[in-house]
């Protein structure tokens, strides 16, 4: 890396030379108060100088990442727990926030690691996830064909999915 100060010598030779004959014209003015004077005054015009001079620091990136985030966490932890615990007790909360995403998960998994298309092989996405009777109930609470296309927020709301019932459904996508 080059430095800045390459080829400033010249220039730096004469301010110091500038600096010392004021200096000298100041002790023998007003003695050692003149002197303490100049020295001040350059001390303050050097440093407004080099300022000017220096680049300008940009705020620490590393610092700005690990502050930033644990905001918008908090505010994502914050709004997911609301769809889930909002999501059991209505069902139109359910069917229109939190039921598109547990469908896209189920997508996503018997896609990757099935290699199953849920929108045009439903019955074997079915079979992956509703493998024991146990499991057979699950279906209702994602089938992507029983999924309300709209939810008219004014018709009489039904209870949201159970928390067993979410939590056996998480249970089952995890394990796909």
């Amino acid at each position: 890396m080059i430095s800045p100060w390459r080829g400033t010598a010249p220039e730096l030779l004469i301010a110091a030379l500038a600096v010392t004959a004021v200096a000298l014209a100041g002790y023998a003015m007003a003695g050692w108060s003149g002197l303490s004077v100049v020295v001040v005054a350059t001390a303050a015009a050097a440093m407004l100088v080099l300022r000017g001079l220096l680049p300008q620091l940009t705020p620490d990136e590393a610092k700005r990442a690990r502050d930033e985030p644990k905001a918008k966490m908090l505010t994502g932890y914050s709004r997911r727990r609301h769809v889930v615990h909002t999501a059991m007790t209505s069902r139109n909360y359910y069917d229109s926030e939190l039921r598109p995403v547990l469908e896209h998960l189920l997508a996503a998994r018997v896609a990757e690691r099935h290699g199953i298309h849920l929108y045009q092989d439903p019955d074997a996405a079915r079979g992956l996830l509703c493998r024991t009777s146990r499991d057979a109930d699950l279906w209702r609470w994602i089938d992507p064909a029983t999924r309300p296309q709209s939810t008219p927020w004014d018709a009489p709301d039904q209870r949201g999915i159970p928390h067993r019932t979410l939590a056996r459904l998480i249970d089952r996508l995890e394990e796909l």
